[in-house]
């Protein structure tokens, strides 16, 4: 149980870093489209890189928060059923359709982990007037996937304990106030 523990509290905390690191990917994205801004509506010149650097870097903050988003509970839920119900029976439900997470998910690392691969073969890059390198982009789709994946596991793991009643802690409980 030990063991398993720690592993918990290890994804946790490697999806919390990762997570609060590309938090700092805004900034840049924010400086950019002022910069995009001022030179387009003030000067008349806009530029070439900006939108696309933008683009790139906001898609690279999006799949690589995802199991941090996950670990905070932060991902839109329907559940007008579902938050009526008793802890226990929330985890059950949960621990069924965590299958449909895991289907997606792992097509998800799929399918990006062939787009990556493929797009490093052959170094590519947007074919813009700009043109530059998108491989890295790609590959932060896998590993995306991969965090929000082992952060899936973890979710799934608490689910189990608090369906068998078995004492377990949340790792993001010290944070959020909630406790299992």
């Amino acid at each position: 149980m030990r063991a398993i523990s720690a592993f918990m509290n290890g994804v946790t905390k490697l999806n919390e870093w990762v997570g609060r690191l590309i938090a700092y990917l805004i900034i840049p994205i924010f400086i950019f489209i002022l910069i995009e801004v001022f030179l387009r509506y003030l000067f008349n010149a806009p530029t070439v890189w900006t939108n696309e650097l933008t683009q790139m870097l906001f898609g690279a903050y999006t799949v690589l928060s995802g199991g941090y988003i996950l670990a905070h509970r932060g991902h839109v839920n329907v559940d007008i059923l579902h938050s009526t119900l008793p802890v226990k029976a929330r985890a059950i439900i949960d621990i069924f359709t965590s299958v449909l997470f895991f289907i997606f998910v792992m097509a998800f690392g799929w399918f990006g982990y062939e787009m990556a691969k493929e797009s490093i073969d052959t170094w590519e890059t947007s074919y813009s007037a700009w043109n530059p390198p998108i491989w890295p982009v790609k590959l932060a789709i896998p590993l995306g996937a991969g965090l929000l994946l082992l952060q899936g596991v973890v979710k799934l793991l608490q689910d189990i304990a608090i369906a068998l009643g078995v004492e377990c802690c949340d790792p993001t409980a010290g944070e959020t106030g909630d406790t299992l």
